[in-house]
């Protein structure tokens, strides 16, 4: 699979927005978009909304936003466009034909990230089966590609009875599948071995969206150094520590973030990083709180702990980023309702603690604000 790689490449961001979403809150996601583009290495702010109860089944877009996006991409140079979302192989080859342009959707926007942040063989391995699987139905047209990947002689000479370039290509991608599955399979048994053989300690994994800060504070409770940045999908490897409170000792892992629309083809090719989380004892789901749209990043997290089987576990919540929590003064005179924007940090703790019966906490783990309290609450919650 090609990777985004050259520094100076620009895109333009689109997003297709029902009804029901409001323009702050699809500016918001295209917010993440833009976030995502430039963690991948690719800069640019113009974004295009178009307002449809159901997309374009040819073009995703209207013909007529398309056309205002292709003049825009043309006059400016542009190299990609990225939609939020997953596009029909057909819908990506039509948008490209019109507009003359790359098209990059979500989920390979996604996947191209994880590739780059992949460090181990074994992430490597995750990552490049969910590729695959990922181009599977996208084949038309990359024959050349394949046959460098397939690593043989390739031509006329790979072509079996009265088969097409196309039946060929799904040849190459379903054999590479297979084999990736083959290895994950075997890494998968070394890692149930590695986690039977951990003994009888409590285990708590720590879950969230991407970019809560996460790895900030597995550094803090294990004084040790993952890797932490300012950046999505700073780590994607699980990473494990032991930790002790007051002599009681415990493995706390740092697993990979979750994100909206996270594509399927990456959940079940990490199958074995999410049953670090499946098989906790406990689980501490991290929130930005500082994060304007934090309340649904909490949706999503919770949504996807259902999805992979861990919806029922025991969980402490952790509002982080305090130090950096902001609020919009309320206008008395607005026709607007008063919503959790408009919450001073100490009103949002009392309607959350009034209305939620998961225990909660608040902390800033960059300024170690509140993890004495954090650490006597993780102890009795280990211990009760």
């Amino acid at each position: 699979m090609e990777e985004i790689k050259d520094k100076n490449e620009t895109a333009v961001f689109v997003a297709v927005s029902p009804g029901i979403q409001s323009d702050r809150q699809v500016n918001e996601y295209l917010d993440e978009l833009v976030f995502l583009a430039t963690t991948a290495g690719v800069t640019g702010e113009k974004r295009f909304i178009q307002h449809l109860d159901h997309a374009n089944s040819r073009t995703f877009v209207g013909p007529g936003k398309l056309e205002e996006i292709k003049q825009y991409v043309q006059e400016n140079e542009i190299t990609y466009i990225i939609f939020d979302d997953e596009l029909s192989p057909s819908q990506m080859r039509n948008i490209e034909k019109e507009v003359g342009c790359q098209v990059v959707d979500r989920t390979g926007l996604i996947l191209d990230i994880f590739a780059q942040r992949a460090q181990t063989a074994y992430a490597k391995t995750q990552v490049e089966l969910a590729q695959y699987q990922y181009l599977l139905p996208r084949l038309t047209g990359m024959w050349t590609h394949l046959e460098r990947q397939r690593g043989g002689k390739g031509g006329l000479n790979m072509r079996g009875p009265g088969e097409s370039q196309l039946e060929i290509d799904r040849r190459i991608v379903l054999d590479k599948i297979k084999k990736l599955k083959l290895q994950l399979g075997k890494i998968d048994r070394q890692m149930i071995s590695q986690r039977s053989n951990r003994g009888a300690l409590k285990r708590v994994a720590l879950v969230g969206y991407t970019n809560v800060g996460k790895s900030t504070l597995m550094n803090q409770l294990a004084k040790s150094d993952v890797f932490a940045e300012n950046k999505l999908f700073a780590t994607l490897d699980t990473t494990v520590r032991k930790v002790v409170i007051d002599n009681t000792p415990f493995l706390l892992s740092d697993t990979v973030g979750f994100i909206r629309k996270l594509p399927t083809q990456l959940i079940e090719s990490f199958k074995s990083t999410l049953d670090e989380v499946r098989e906790a004892d406990l689980l501490l789901h991290v929130v930005d709180i500082s994060h304007p749209g934090f309340e649904d990043q909490i949706n999503v997290v919770n949504k996807t702990l259902l999805e992979i089987g861990a919806g029922n576990k025991p969980c402490l919540m952790i509002f982080n980023k305090i130090d950096a929590y902001t609020f919009e003064e309320y206008d008395e005179f607005s026709l607007e309702e008063r919503t959790s924007r408009n919450f001073t940090l100490e009103e949002f703790k009392n309607s959350w603690m009034s209305k939620e019966n998961s225990p909660s906490i608040f902390i800033s783990a960059r300024d170690r604000i509140n993890l004495d309290e954090l650490r006597a609450t993780l102890l009795r919650m280990l211990t009760q």
